[in-house]
């Protein structure tokens, strides 16, 4: 702790973050201050006042390092960034692994319009995030059937579009794009409805009905009633549109709302955009809480997260209670009445509704954990069992008269199928078609590696045969000296009869309990899983002894016969005609011509 007091003594007073490394100079904790030393000194000063888990954090820390800024706003920004970045063990984690999509409006000529969930910094606005995709799509579909966008990806050129090289599509004849490719509109037109789009997207709406209406006396000045009906439509459809959005009070133009439900744990942030007068867009995040934080000091990340997070300029912001952290040019109310505080109380039920869902959720999880154990319980008594069996791993071996022998291995975890875990193995050292010294094999080289890799061992080990298999894959076990730390089951084929290791009759199980279908699916997938593999190896084999003969016939083309026909023999039976449709006259003619002319 000595030298913890001195490395103390040489920080500044200035503003900025710190970081708490441990001995394996891994980063436990990143914090902000207005005051560097006088932040970090008060968690040395006494520990009274202090937690267990900032008592346990504190035991920990071997170094300090800091960051200076030169405001508290740009170390709030600096702090919430570093967060995210490291994910230290000590600091609140934001439980949001969602990616939100944007509307896109790309800079190009005749820009388009778009869903994206990829920034680029090439120019291209974006517009959200939208948390819900169907008000996004929604949104979309209006816009193109309004302002008739395109929605091609050629490059509309002047060269490009003067020699013709674009023809107008589809979208033209059904009235969705005015076709710029035939410079049948102007670009500045199309310009001019790209501007209204932008104001759509910033929730302006009610300025872009103003500029139609105008736009619509003008045309029936001129007489042009076809256009002005055009227009009409285009407002009314927008009025539809405006409606939909929850209108709050036309006299705020530009607010943030946020509201908090928390307990012991977790603290749940709703938030609220509101943009002349109607709330435009909404999101919820999770934080689980460290080391005790207050709502206070959490409301400082969710506000910064937000604010980056849908590109907020607000200068004003609601909320139920100030933040530890003062953001500069910004005004903080906490309203007592009024539409200001009925916001919140809206702001607050989307809150209170979240946490109850993840309530709901743990319920249901837990539920169905609980049902998991119970049929795993089950399993292990009607197989007599020492251990529950959390992980099973079943083993299946493929090869047809002994060719390309393989085998494959399923995994289930908490009786469901852990697709992630399943492996493949080419049989090395048995010649033709004996499964049992392939299990004997595969077994081996499965726990070989398991206890190299100091991995966990399953508690439940399966292999599909009956006591010949079993008997060879306990062995490979018993070499590895696992056969105490693992149990293993065999199931044979013929008769669903499963056999434990010295016994000579199978195990009384009812053929339509619980316990026998899930060892017959686990059998399954493996055997599933295993004909994958076989016929993957079959066909390279028919590629490298038959077809790469051929010259002037690739990899591509020989993958392409055997897929259609199945077989090398149906390939050579087949006239030039049958080829050619899958490959063309040219090298149908080689195949045939090979074929022919080969002498066995």
């Amino acid at each position: 702790m000595a030298d913890i007091k001195e490395q103390i003594k040489l920080l500044p007073s200035n503003p900025g973050i710190y970081k708490y490394f441990n001995k394996d100079k891994e980063i436990l904790y990143i914090g902000k201050a207005k005051n560097l030393k006088k932040r970090v000194n008060s968690y040395f000063v006494s520990k009274k006042s202090l937690s267990k888990r900032i008592e346990r954090m504190i035991s920990k820390i071997y170094s300090i390092e800091y960051t200076i800024v030169d405001t508290e706003n740009e170390a709030l920004l600096l702090e919430n960034s570093l967060i995210k970045k490291y994910q230290p063990k000590y600091n609140v984690r934001l439980k949001d692994g969602k990616s939100f999509p944007f509307i896109a409006i790309k800079n190009e000529r005749f820009p388009r319009v778009f869903s994206t969930r990829t920034i680029l910094k090439d120019g291209t606005e974006y517009f959200g995030p939208f948390v819900s995709g169907l008000n996004k799509n929604y949104l979309l579909e209006l816009l193109q059937k309004l302002f008739k966008i395109r929605r091609c990806g050629y490059n509309l050129s002047e060269d490009n579009i003067s020699k013709n090289k674009i023809k107008k599509c589809l979208d033209y004849h059904i009235g969705l794009c005015k076709a710029p490719c035939e410079n049948l509109q102007s670009e500045s037109d199309y310009n001019k409805n790209i501007e209204q789009i932008k104001k759509i997207l910033k929730g302006k709406t009610s300025n872009v009905i103003l500029y139609l209406k105008e736009e619509m006396t003008e045309a029936s000045k001129n007489m042009d009633f076809e256009k002005a009906d055009e227009i009409k439509q285009t407002i009314d459809a927008l009025k539809d549109y405006k409606s939909k959005s929850m209108v709050v009070n036309p006299k705020m133009s530009d607010v943030d709302v946020y509201a908090v439900y928390s307990n012991d744990d977790i603290a749940i942030f709703n938030f609220l955009k509101v943009t002349n007068g109607a709330v435009i867009q909404t999101d919820t995040i999770e934080y689980k809480k460290q080391l005790e934080e207050t709502d206070a000091e959490l409301l400082q990340f969710a506000i910064t997260e937000m604010r980056t997070r849908f590109h907020s300029n607000s200068k004003e912001i609601i909320l139920p209670l100030l933040p530890d952290f003062k953001l500069e040019n910004i005004k903080y109310v906490v309203p007592k009445i009024g539409d200001k505080k009925k916001l919140l109380e809206l702001s607050y039920k989307n809150a209170f509704y979240y946490f109850q869902d993840i309530q709901k959720r743990k319920a249901l999880q837990t539920e169905k954990s609980e049902r998991e154990i119970k049929l795993l319980k089950q399993v292990q008594k009607d197989l007599d069992l020492k251990y529950i069996p959390y992980t099973i791993e079943c083993f299946d071996n493929s090869n047809i008269q002994g060719s390309y022998p393989v085998a494959s291995m399923s995994v289930f975890k908490y009786s469901k199928p852990h697709k992630k875990s399943y492996r493949h193995y080419n049989i090395k050292t048995v010649i033709g078609a004996n499964d049992f010294a392939s299990m004997e094999e595969v077994i081996f080289r499965r726990y070989k590696r398991v206890l190299d890799e100091k991995e966990k061992l399953p508690e439940l080990i399966v292999v599909d045969g009956g006591k010949g298999q079993l008997s060879s894959a306990y062995k490979s076990l018993v070499k590895l000296k696992i056969q105490n730390k693992v149990e293993i089951i065999g199931i044979a084929k013929k008769l669903e009869e499963i056999y434990k290791v010295g016994d000579s009759y199978p195990l009384a199980i009812d053929k339509r309990s619980q316990t026998n279908r899930l060892i017959q699916q686990i059998r399954n997938e493996a055997h599933r899983f295993g004909i994958e593999h076989h016929r993957t190896r079959r066909l390279k084999g028919s590629l490298k002894t038959e077809l790469s003969e051929i010259k002037g016939i690739g990899k591509k083309t020989a993958t392409k016969l055997l897929e259609n026909f199945k077989s090398v023999k149906k390939i050579k039976e087949s006239d030039v005609y049958t080829l050619s449709k899958f490959v063309g006259s040219s090298k149908a003619n080689l195949i045939k011509n090979y074929f022919e002319n080969k002498t066995d």
